[in-house]
C-alpha cells in the first residue's frame, strides 16, 4: 500500500504528516521529525545537540530517569529522543492497548524535561569519558580527521558528540535554549505509522503538537567540501593504517541524474566485492581486508568518501592506489560486464528495502524530506534499467572533481 503524504493544520501552520496503515500487527509508531535542527544548529558548542537528545532520554523531572524508564519498560513503550546533522527525532513505539498510556507519558516528558544540574553533570562526564576512550580509537580519528580537512569552518567538521573543551562549557540554559528554539512547530514533520486510521491518529498528533511552541524557521545551510587535495598524517602508536579519503561531488537529491551517480557509486567502491577498490586494493594486491567508497548525497552536502586499513608498510601504496583507481575510473569509465552487473544487483535488491513497516517509513520521509516524488523508486529502477553505457561513462568524466582527494592518516 505505502505511506501517503498528507498534511495537519495547527496554529496556521501546515505540518507534514507521512502515514501508513498497517493492520498485521497490532504496532503504533509516531516519530516527531525536526528539520534543520541536528548538530548543524550546535554553533560555536560542538556537542549541544547530542547532549540535549541524551536528557531527553532521561525521564522528567518529577520521576527522573529510573522510575520514568521502569514505567515505560513496564508497558513494553519505547520512547527515544536522538540526533543526526540535520535533524533531531523523538520516537515512541509501543503495541496499540497501551498506546494512550504512551502517549501521557510522552506529554509528561514534553511537559517537563529532566533539567537538573545533576542530570547534566551526569551527561557530561558520559560523555567526556566516550570521547577519552576515543582518544585511542585511531578509525575514529582518521575519519574526524578527514571532515576537517573536507569541511573546515563548517559544523560539519566538528564531532556529533563535541570536543571535551565544547562539554565543558555547556549548561542547562544552552540545553533549554537549543530545545525551545529548535524543537518548533514550523520545523516538525510527523512520521507515524501502525494499525490505526488517520483520523484517531490526527487527535493524537494534536495532542502533542500543542506542547512545542511556534518560532522563527530559518533556511537550511549547505556546505561544499574542499576542492584541495590535502594529506595529513597523524602519528599514533599502532601496528596498522587507518586511511580515509573523500573529494567533492557536485550534486544534490533533486539533480536529474541522480540515479546515474548511484550506479557509478555502487561500482566504484560501494558494493563490496566485484567493486573497483575492493577488486584492485584487496583481491588482486592483498593491500586491505575491506575497502569502500561510495558517494553520499544530502540536503546540505554532497561528496566522496572512503576508508581502508592496511599494513604500515603498504600505507603510501595503498594511499596511491586509491588516487590511481579514482583517476582511471573518471578517464576511462566502466565496462558494460559491471553495469549489468550493477543492475542486477540494484533491481534485485529493491524488495528488501521495504519489507518492514519501519523501512517504508524510513524510505517515505526521505523522499519526502529531499523533495522527491514518493514513486521516486520506481523511476529510478526503470531509469537505471534503461540506462546506457555511453551515457554512464560520459556522466562520470563529467564530475572530475572527484579527483581532487584528500586523506586522513593515521599510522605508526
Amino acid at each position: 500500500m505505502g505511506a501517503n503524504i498528507k498534511h495537519i493544520e495547527y496554529k496556521g501552520i501546515n505540518i507534514p504528516v507521512i502515514f501508513e496503515k498497517q493492520n498485521s500487527l497490532p504496532t503504533y509508531n509516531l516519530q516527531l521529525v525536526f528539520q534543520n535542527s541536528g548538530f548543524i544548529k550546535d554553533n560555536e558548542k560542538s556537542g549541544l545537540a547530542s547532549l540535549s537528545a541524551k536528557l531527553l532520554n532521561e525521564g522528567t523531572k518529577e520521576d527522573g530517569s529510573v522510575k520514568f524508564a521502569n514505567k515505560l519498560e513496564s508497558q513494553a513503550i519505547s520512547l527515544h529522543a536522538s540526533n543526526g546533522f540535520e535533524t533531531f527525532v523523538i520516537e515512541i513505539s509501543s503495541l496499540m492497548d497501551v498506546k494512550d498510556k504512551g502517549l501521557k507519558l510522552l506529554s509528561d516528558l514534553l511537559k517537563s524535561p529532566n533539567y537538573t544540574k545533576d542530570t547534566i553533570d551526569k551527561l557530561k562526564t558520559l560523555q567526556i569519558g566516550s570521547l577519552k576512550r576515543k582518544e585511542n580509537d585511531f578509525d575514529y580519528i582518521s575519519k574526524i580527521g578527514l571532515k576537517k580537512l573536507l569541511f573546515k569552518n563548517t559544523p560539519l567538521e566538528n564531532p556529533s558528540s563535541g570536543t571535551l573543551k565544547s562539554l565543558k562549557s555547556i549548561d542547562i540554559k544552552d540545553i533549554k535554549n537549543f530545545v525551545n528554539s529548535n524543537l518548533i512547530l514550523e520545523n516538525l514533520i510527523i512520521v507515524a505509522g501502525g494499525d490505526t486510521n488517520f483520523k484517531d491518529l490526527q487527535k493524537d498528533i494534536l495532542k502533542i503538537v500543542k506542547l512545542f511552541k511556534s518560532g522563527e524557521k530559518t533556511e537550511l545551510k549547505s556546505f561544499s567540501p574542499s576542492n584541495k587535495a590535502k594529506v595529513e598524517t597523524l602519528s599514533k602508536k599502532t601496528e596498522q593504517a587507518y586511511i580515509y579519503f573523500g573529494s567533492p561531488f557536485d550534486i544534490n537529491p533533486t539533480d536529474e541524474n541522480i540515479y546515474i551517480a548511484k550506479v557509478a557509486s555502487f561500482i566504484l567502491g560501494g558494493s563490496g566485492f566485484g567493486s573497483r577498490l575492493m577488486e584492485e586494493i584487496r583481491v588482486k594486491r592483498g593491500l586491505a581486508y575491506s575497502a569502500y567508497g561510495y558517494i553520499s548525497i544530502n540536503k546540505t552536502y554532497s561528496n566522496f568518501n572512503g576508508y581502508l586499513q592496511t599494513k604500515l608498510e603498504s600505507t603510501d601504496e595503498a594511499k596511491e592506489l586509491v588516487s590511481k583507481i579514482v583517476s582511471e575510473f573518471v578517464k576511462e569509465g566502466v565496462t558494460q560486464k559491471e553495469l549489468d552487473s550493477a543492475k542486477k544487483f540494484l533491481s534485485g535488491s529493491e524488495p528488501l528495502r521495504t519489507e518492514t513497516l519501519s523501512q517504508r517509513l524510513n524510505r517515505a520521509f526521505m523522499l519526502f524530506y529531499k523533495g522527491q516524488d514518493q514513486d521516486y523508486p520506481a523511476q529510478e529502477l526503470q531509469q537505471i534499467e534503461g540506462l546506457s553505457l555511453d551515457k554512464l561513462n560520459s556522466y562520470i568524466k563529467s564530475h572530475d572533481e572527484i579527483n581532487q582527494l584528500s586523506f586522513s592518516i593515521v599510522r605508526n
